[in-house]
């Protein structure tokens, strides 16, 4: 199987938003994670980058699959289903010890981390599809 074909299979889109999204609650499980900087806000960047990567995943199983084909209902849809994993996983780390969870800012940074998701998924997209025109 060509690598553009199975980049281009909705299925595994999928698969890597469950994956995703168990690393997540795994990781809000956790009562301490270490962090590799330590600097103001980098717990926030964290958040923006994994949420972008789960957000590149989700759009991409959307538009693969023929769902959402306008760009700003994907957008949207994308950054709503971040919004709410995101409160999730706010809400999930209230019952996790020594995490407190409920934090606006983090809830931010998920969303944010979704739109660029969104926006990377878009050019990939585009990306895949010119690959496989060539090919």
């Amino acid at each position: 199987m060509p690598l553009s074909r199975l980049l281009s299979s909705p299925s595994l889109w999928r698969v890597l938003v469950l994956l995703w999204f168990g690393v997540l609650f795994w990781l809000s499980s956790q009562s301490h994670l270490p962090s590799p900087a330590s600097f103001e806000g980098v717990d926030k960047l964290e958040h923006a980058i994994f949420f972008s990567a789960g957000g590149m995943c989700f759009l991409l199983g959307l538009r693969l699959a023929g769902f959402a084909k306008a760009t700003q209902t994907a957008i949207l849809v994308t950054v709503l289903f971040c919004g709410a994993v995101g409160g999730f996983d706010e809400w999930h780390q209230t019952y996790t010890p020594g995490r407190s969870g409920g934090d606006v800012w983090d809830w931010t940074a998920d969303m944010c981390g979704g739109f660029l998701g969104a926006f990377l998924a878009m050019g990939f997209q585009r990306w895949l599809g010119r690959g496989q025109l060539e090919a």
